[in-house]
């Protein structure tokens, strides 16, 4: 037991024995039971967080699936929600790219999380989300179905053993066109990235000066990379091994159904929540909590398409 977790429960025990002797400290026992429980339940979901990289801070990026200004407006939700998780958290966060739809909503973002566990916690939220509604942009209020995903990369060390050819980047500089600060617009300081053998392409737009937008997209592409070379690798594992998993990707993870009734649902937990508002605002610690519990114990589902 932490010293923390041994001086709650000490505390506990006095107010106990106090209690026992005829004093009114029921108001003081229910709050240091309860602060004991939160303490406990964070002790647990860190003893889960023990990947290589959990500890890391996240680099997230949101993009809308096929639709249009719904898909891209459920995006921008999406971006919204786990925003203001991150300032529920007491986590920083930094919008380094912003590309805003054409009618409204965005067409991607990138943002980064600094904060202890950012990116073991953040994990358990990758995937495709999947938002059920009445349309705010169809004049025949029609149900709408909308996708959204989320990609999820740790921020790796400066000294990762993963180099990269300049020869093998192209740099494109142009004019900022999301909201940001007085200088958006007035210089061609945003930066695009593009890395010609894999084609991945990242953008940074959050900064005055183009060199901090360029080490700032670079940090995206090395997370990337650094991705994508574990994908590789365990792809080729299972292909050595002859394990077959299925597939999850293009799948949601979740629900969000606004009509006809409001539940948010985890297909791969079954964790449901009532209260949608809620939850857009950024309560999002019972799915990732019950993620990471589920995983743990190896009880995890795949991510499942159903209809409503």
């Amino acid at each position: 037991m932490s010293a923390s977790l041994k001086r709650r429960s000490d505390d506990l025990g006095v107010l106990l024995e106090w209690a026992q002797a005829g004093e009114e400290v029921s108001a003081d026992f229910a709050k240091g039971l309860d602060d004991l429980e939160h303490e406990v339940e964070a002790a647990e979901i860190k003893r889960m967080l023990g990947g290589e990289h959990d500890r890391r801070n996240a680099i997230v990026t949101v993009h809308p699936g096929a639709g249009g200004t719904e898909s891209q407006d459920w995006a921008e939700m999406l971006l919204r929600m786990y925003l203001r998780w991150c300032e529920r958290r007491g986590f920083k966060r930094e919008v380094i790219d912003y590309q805003p739809g054409e009618d409204a909503g965005i067409k991607s973002a990138t943002f980064t999380v600094t904060g202890e566990y950012a990116f073991g916690l953040l994990s358990a939220e990758a995937g495709v989300h999947r938002l059920v509604r009445i349309s705010p942009y169809d004049q025949a209020a029609r149900r709408h179905t909308s996708f959204a995903s989320l990609f999820v990369y740790p921020e790796m060390p400066e000294d990762i053993d993963l180099e990269i050819n300049e020869k093998d980047l192209r740099v494109d500089t142009y004019r900022s066109s999301g909201a940001g600060g007085q200088h958006v617009n007035v210089t061609d300081s945003a930066i695009r990235i593009t890395h010609l053998p894999t084609g991945i392409v990242v953008s940074c737009q959050n900064e005055r000066s183009q060199h901090r937008n360029r080490d700032s997209a670079m940090k995206v592409l090395k997370a990337r990379l650094y991705d994508l070379r574990l994908k590789e690798q365990q792809a080729e594992l299972e292909r050595i091994s002859g394990e077959k998993k299925d597939i999850a990707f293009g799948h949601q993870i979740r629900s969000y159904v606004l009509h006809p009734y409001q539940m948010v649902k985890d297909h791969r937990t079954k964790e449901q929540v009532g209260d949608v508002n809620r939850v857009l605002d950024g309560d999002l610690d019972p799915f990732i909590t019950a993620y990471l519990m589920k995983k743990a114990s190896g009880t995890l589902s795949a991510a499942v398409a159903d209809d409503d």
